[in-house]
């Protein structure tokens, strides 16, 4: 079996700091229960930069965009000609287009295999103190374990390989296909029985749980990524099995499905393994929040100067399947997935015929500033928002509230656009690609209690919940024929999102692999699940808005040439994927 160090693959600076990096912010944060002096203080320093690099992982500009971009759930044109083109790295993944110098692709594999070193060099510290019988560090050693599995399993999922590593001082083997599934298998099942269920910002058993089933439902694919996905009854009943034991491990649907991503989510009971930002972690980022929000809108009146960056926008054709289910029910109405309506104008206010910017000073109504919010979901039209002076400074009404204006566009230059409104069309053209085009994903709370809620975030990242792992139990049902027991499941989902009574999905009365697909699009938008979703579902190589690529080789992404060229004092080590 041919192998390759870490150190060939990732810069020689970020290979250091996995072994070296650890400072005190994360240790006192991400291990609070191990938190002090002596050998704890040795655990926490191990497991700290792991935790902490997560957070690196799943930027925006880096998996996470890379996942949500390639789908045809998510578009990131240039902007008015002058906003994220990024050497063209968003489209190029967009059209399935994307080579192996793209910085998208490539600063993922990085900070993947960077997050990976740390881990390693965390379970062997960890593996020498439980020898030395520190006994608070065998916990926290399963998780290790765990959080190697989860790191392999993104880089199967991108690239198809995962890295074998044990020690700090080995190479690592490059495993694919059947070989690739067994290896995380046999990790995730090493540490499953004896990993503690834990609190969602660490590592814990249900999580392992879930990502064993995620692990059997996409084996299909990752033993053979460019050919037709072969399901194996043996796998469907391990995510079956796997998936019944979260369902019956305590956890809770949200009533609010909104609640999952708010301030206080991380008590939410539905959520099982997320990014930790809590205490003086809310200096870490919410670019979940902001990245698709418009830039002309102020989301906290608090923080004047925060906004939105007009990034990624949904594709006409992922809103067009809430139009296609609903059909003469606006989804806001049916689906309380779809929309929360929170910046609620006062209807006298609402017909904004013949207003523009230069006459509307009186068009607007007041609000306590810490009672603004945002409306969530998929945001459309005319948006409403806190409106500055010229020196800056929040309008207030005489009270002190604060002043709420449909918000100005200032962005587009040049544009006969009055008011920022998220038209429904997006694309790559001139016109297209202006700032208000396409409706925007909000679906992330801005923070209320972090010290700026747009550069940060006291919001957990949620990377496991409940509501996937319902969707997977009811995907195993359906491909073994048991179409009542998916039906079963999708409607308790669905039905559980009842906290605003006439907002609640009505139950289905049939279902079939594409009314699931449909439906894992409306459950787990904005959550970087899509891309893989649609390879499971045999929907990736579909023409989409801007997208008309159908080369199953794109399935998998190119392995960065930099990562390539780092090897290339073993000749063949490193194997481009087919395609690039």
């Amino acid at each position: 079996m041919k192998t390759i160090s870490f150190s060939k693959l990732i810069p020689v600076v970020a290979f250091f700091l996995a072994f070296l990096s650890c400072t005190t912010l994360e240790e006192e944060i991400l291990d609070e229960s191990l938190t002090g002096t002596g050998q704890a203080e040795i655990v926490s320093g191990s497991i700290a930069p792991v935790y902490g690099m997560m957070r690196q992982v799943w930027l925006h500009t880096v998996n996470f965009g890379l996942q949500e971009v390639a789908s045809d759930e998510g578009i990131l044109p240039y902007r008015g000609g002058t906003d994220w083109f990024d050497g063209g790295k968003f489209i190029a993944v967009h059209q399935h287009l994307m080579t192996p110098g793209n910085s998208l692709v490539g600063d993922t594999w990085t900070f993947i295999t960077l997050t990976l070193s740390r881990a390693v060099a965390a379970e062997e510290q960890l593996g020498l103190e439980v020898q030395n019988g520190n006994s608070s560090a065998q916990n926290p050693l399963y998780e290790m374990v765990a959080i190697k599995a989860y790191l392999n399993m993104l880089a199967l999922d991108n690239w198809g390989l995962v890295f074998r590593k044990e020690r700090s001082n080995q190479q690592s083997e490059i495993l694919r296909g059947q070989e690739a599934v067994d290896y995380l298998e046999s990790e995730l099942l090493s540490v499953v029985n004896l990993i503690s269920t834990g609190e969602p910002g660490r590592m814990n058993k249900h999580a392992v749980e879930a990502l064993l089933a995620r692990l059997y439902l996409n084996a299909a694919v990752y033993r053979d990524p460019y050919g037709t996905a072969n399901f194996r009854i043996e796998d469907m009943d391990k995510v079956i099995e796997y998936t019944s034991k979260v369902i019956n491990g305590g956890y809770t649907l949200s009533p609010e499905y909104f609640d999952l991503f708010n301030d206080n989510n991380k008590t939410n009971p539905e959520i099982i393994f997320s990014l930790d930002q809590r205490g003086v972690l809310q200096t870490e980022h919410s670019r979940w929040q902001y990245w698709s929000i418009s830039g002309d809108q102020v989301p906290r009146p608090e923080f004047p100067n925060t906004r939105g960056t007009d990034a990624v926008a949904a594709t006409p054709d992922f809103i067009q399947t809430w139009y296609d289910a609903y059909g003469e029910v606006d989804p806001a109405d049916a689906d309380a997935r779809f929309f929360q309506e929170n910046t609620i104008v006062p209807e006298n206010l609402r017909d904004l015929t013949g207003l523009n910017p230069t006459n509307d000073a009186d068009h607007y109504y007041c609000v306590d500033p810490l009672k603004f919010e945002m409306d969530r979901g998929i945001i459309r039209g005319v948006i409403w928002g806190p409106r500055k002076d010229a020196g800056g400074n929040i309008l207030k009404c005489p009270d002190g509230k604060v002043r709420i204006y449909p918000v100005i566009n200032r962005r587009s230059s040049g544009a006969n656009i009055r008011y920022v409104d998220h038209i429904f069309q997006v694309d790559f053209t001139n016109e297209g690609s202006l700032h208000n085009t396409g409706h925007r994903f909000s679906k992330y709370q801005f923070s209320r209690t972090a010290p700026n809620c747009c550069s940060n975030s006291s919001v957990d990242i949620v990377l496991l919940r409940l509501g996937e792992v319902y969707l997977m139990r009811a995907e195993a049902k359906l491909r073994k024929g048991d179409t009542a027991g998916a039906l079963a499941d999708v409607n308790t989902l669905r039905t559980s999102r009842n906290a605003r009574p006439a907002q609640t999905p009505a139950p289905l009365n049939a279902i079939d692999l594409d009314i699931l697909f449909r439906e894992s699009g409306f459950e787990l938008y904005w959550e970087g699940l899509r891309r893989t979703n649609q390879i499971r579902f045999g929907k990736y190589e579909d023409s989409w808005t801007e997208k008309t690529n159908s080369d199953v080789n794109k399935r998998l992404f190119p392995i960065p040439q930099r990562a390539i060229d780092g090897a290339s004092n073993i000749p063949g080590f490193l194997k481009q994927n087919p395609g690039y």
